[in-house]
């Protein structure tokens, strides 16, 4: 089964490389979203398997966007938290969130979106 995933991040060059990385890997990036204003409609639209969303995006915050996404779909798409940043800088506020899990930029992967997921 192919994993579809939505990728959500303010940068240009991080969305189009990691649609690249991950399209490689075997995921199919189904949209991609540069702010948060966007992401419900398009999720609610392309039923993503996995939501991938920037912890920074801009003067946004991601797991606003997240908790959103969360209630909007009643739990029916996973998401995952990103960022530049360590998990150690973000632990706590991804276990309050609705976030799957957490991986950091250098390590997207298809192997640690299904390692989180458990796929």
């Amino acid at each position: 089964m192919v994993m579809r995933c939505l990728l959500v991040d303010d940068n240009a060059a991080v969305l189009s490389s990691a649609r690249t990385l991950l399209g490689q890997q075997g995921v199919s990036v189904v949209g991609t979203a540069s702010s948060s204003a966007e992401v419900p409609r398009m999720a609610a639209a392309l039923r993503p398997d996995v939501v991938l969303i920037d912890i920074a995006l801009g003067d946004e915050n991601g797991f606003e966007l997240a908790q959103r996404l969360a209630e909007d779909s009643g739990g029916a798409m996973a998401i995952i938290m990103i960022s530049s940043a360590a998990e150690s800088d973000y632990a706590d506020l991804v276990a309050e969130s609705p976030a799957a899990g957490f991986l950091a930029k250098a390590e997207l992967s298809a192997d640690g979106i299904g390692q989180i997921l458990g796929w």
